[in-house]
Formats: structure tokens, C-alpha cells, sequence
């Protein structure tokens, strides 16, 4: 059978084939990027079931629009105006299958093959492969602490048919790194000279256990702002429920088109329950509990790094999400490291697929949500030891 060049060109998700590997119960993994299940709302979603079917019926079970419920654009439109300030109507939400979908059908609105995307360096890998499927031509620019690299982000603006740039703004996957306010003015400023999207995904943004929260570097501000929201990272990541907000109409027509072409809408029943959620509960306060969860298990992890990595492994230290970088300055394989980590049971996501254009890299992605404190000191007490 002859297969399209773009699958053949797209890489399956490295992570998932990496958590097969790592799945068996006696090994310590750092390699996922999974919320906490002790985090899920159980009790109250179940009750959300019981009570929207009792409230609407065969609603729940029927085909339904393709921008989303109605009252789900609705809350989350009041919650941006409420909360970020911004002037965001139930019109300018659109209802995806997790933030996953909202990026694969934006390259499908955007990209013609050899476009050009600016992307994070070291970027989310999920992202790298839903824009894969496009064919485009990928311009890396370096994530530096505090932000884009700026010479390189306004360098790869002035390269051919640049269509939009990639951002993770709150607590980046990878690197659990978060832009500056400095940084982000100036790139609201760069970006504004050019016909092209930013995007900004955020699906940790609510998860700040420390500093203050930041305004968003292009919604609000930019003509072609694209914001990225999900309910996956607080409330549940299985029922796959992400959001696009921009007010660029014409660009939302064209995304429900390719939507359509895709799978008509999202889930329906669990946009219903999930409104049913918001609406019955607490959801701040929930957000609260995940927040010093997350704290303690961050904590955790970056203590045992601080007494057991040795002194060429430098580590970021995230005020919020769920994920630490760590780079091994003596210049070591991260898949080397691998390897030798399995060995010991412990896992973790060589730094390799966050790259587009590098391989054989010295950094790796830590997970600390899905383990205990006591687990996670003793995953990076073996790591160490290879270190």
C-alpha cells in the first residue's frame, strides 16, 4: 500500500511509545504529562451526569453544533472577561477535542506545504506533530528564561510565507519555564509589524503556586491573537475538552469548516457534564487544592535534585504546571542517560522530540504530578546516580 508523504513524515508521539516502555509498576516515571488522578472531581462529576441527563434528556445523546454548547462558550467567555480582562464574547469561543485538535486545525486552516512556522526551541512535542501532518517548514527560535530569543524571533519573521508562531507563555512544555512581562511586551510589539497569528497555548496557566499571574502577550492587543485554553490540566484530561478564543471571524469560519471535515463536533455529553460541573461547583477552590498539590510535589522533586544531581546538571525552577528541564552541561546523551535509566527503573523524556531540528541532545523532561513526594526523592536518587 502507498502512503501519503506527510504521515510518513510525521513522527508517532515519542511519548507514548515511551510510556509503554515505562508502564510496568516497579518503575519510578518522571515521563509522563499526566494531571494527578487524586485531582479528579469524581464525586461531583458524577453527580453532573446524573443531574444533566435528568435536566436535558436525549440533548445529551444527540448530534450538536459544531462551535461548541452554547452555555460551556458562555461561561468560558465570562470567565476571560472576569478574570484576564479581556473582551471575549460567547461568538469568539470554539469548542475543540482537547488543545490538541485546536492546533491540528489550525495548521489544516493555515499552512500549505513549506510554510513557514516560528516554534518554540525546546518546543511541545505534541504541537510538533500536529503541525508535522501540514508539511511546513519549521523556524526554531531559542526559549531563553525569561522568553523568545528576540534577534532570532525577528529573524524568523522576515523568512518566507511565515504563517503564525507557537507559544506555551505560562510554565512551557518542556521547559516549565514562563515568560517575562518585559519579554512579553516586546514580542507583542515585534509581532505587530508582521501578517502573521500568534498563538498562545495555555493549559497550565491556572496552575501558579508562586509569583504573580501575567497578562498575555497578544490577546487583547494583537488582530491575529489565537488563545488556547483547556479543562484537561483541572478538571479532567479524558473527556478532551479544549477551546480556541480569537476574534478573528474569518479565521473561525474556516476552522469550523475544517472541524466539520474532522468530526462534526466535540463530545457533546461531555461538554454538557463539564458545564454541569463548572456550573454546580466550586471550581476555584478545586484549582486551589491541585495548585498545592503540585506544589508540594515541585518542591519535592526539586529538593532531592538539589542535594543528589551532581553540579554540571542545571534544572529550571517553575513557579506553576507540572514539568522541570534539566541540562547536562558536561554535554552527556540524554538517550544514553535513558537507557541507563531504565535500568535502574526510572524514567523520564529524553529531551529529543522537543527539537526540530536537533538530535542526541543534553536535556531532559521531568514530571513531578504523578508520584508522592517519597517516590519522586527516590526516582531522582537513582537518576543521580547515573548522573
Amino acid at each position: 500500500m502507498q502512503y501519503s508523504e506527510r504521515i510518513l513524515k510525521t513522527p508517532s508521539s515519542f511519548i507514548r511509545n515511551i510510556l509503554k516502555v515505562t508502564d510496568a509498576e516497579d518503575v519510578i516515571s518522571f515521563a509522563g504529562g499526566l494531571p494527578n488522578p487524586i485531582s479528579f472531581p469524581i464525586d461531583a462529576l458524577r453527580a453532573s451526569v446524573d443531574h444533566a441527563i435528568t435536566e436535558n434528556g436525549s440533548r445529551l445523546f444527540q448530534y450538536s453544533s459544531t462551535q461548541g454548547y452554547a452555555p460551556l462558550r458562555e461561561y468560558i467567555a465570562a470567565k476571560y472577561q472576569r478574570v484576564h480582562g479581556l473582551d471575549v464574547q460567547a461568538e469568539d469561543v470554539f469548542i475543540t477535542t482537547g488543545s490538541q485538535q485546536a492546533l491540528e486545525l489550525i495548521s489544516k486552516v493555515l499552512i500549505n506545504k513549506g510554510d513557514g512556522i516560528i516554534i518554540e526551541e525546546p518546543g511541545y512535542l505534541g504541537a510538533i506533530q500536529a503541525f508535522t501532518l501540514s508539511e511546513p517548514t519549521f523556524y526554531g527560535v531559542t526559549l531563553e528564561n525569561d522568553g523568545l530569543n528576540l534577534e532570532e524571533l525577528e529573524r524568523a519573521l522576515q523568512q518566507p510565507n511565515v504563517k503564525f508562531i507557537y507559544t506555551v507563555p505560562n510554565f512551557q512544555n518542556p521547559t516549565g519555564l514562563t515568560y517575562s512581562k518585559e519579554k512579553r511586551e516586546h514580542i507583542c510589539e515585534i509581532v505587530a509589524k508582521y501578517d502573521v497569528a500568534l498563538i498562545e497555548d495555555d493549559p497550565y496557566g491556572e496552575l501558579r503556586f508562586q509569583g504573580e499571574p501575567l497578562p498575555y502577550i497578544g490577546a487583547g492587543k494583537l488582530d491575529n491573537s489565537i488563545l488556547l485554553g483547556s479543562f484537561s490540566k483541572t478538571v479532567t484530561p479524558g473527556m478532551r475538552l479544549g477551546f480556541i478564543i480569537t476574534k478573528n471571524k474569518e479565521l473561525l469560519q474556516h476552522i469550523e469548516t475544517a472541524k466539520q471535515a474532522s468530526d462534526l463536533h466535540t463530545n457533546i455529553f461531555s461538554q454538557y457534564i463539564i458545564y454541569d460541573y463548572l456550573a454546580s461547583n466550586d471550581y476555584s477552590e478545586h484549582v486551589k487544592k491541585i495548585i498545592t498539590l503540585y506544589k508540594n510535589q515541585s518542591e519535592a522533586m526539586l529538593d532531592a535534585m538539589q542535594e543528589f544531581f551532581p553540579a554540571h546538571v542545571e534544572y529550571t525552577k517553575p513557579e506553576g504546571g507540572m514539568f522541570i528541564w534539566a541540562t547536562m552541561k558536561d554535554g552527556t546523551s540524554a538517550l544514553d542517560v535513558f537507557q541507563k535509566a531504565m535500568e535502574q527503573k526510572v524514567a523520564f523524556v529524553p529531551g529529543d522530540p522537543f527539537y526540530t531540528s536537533k538530535t542526541n541532545v543534553n536535556t531532559m523532561r521531568l514530571n513531578y504530578t504523578n508520584a508522592t513526594p517519597e517516590v519522586i526523592r527516590e526516582g531522582i536518587k537513582r537518576l543521580a546516580s547515573i548522573l
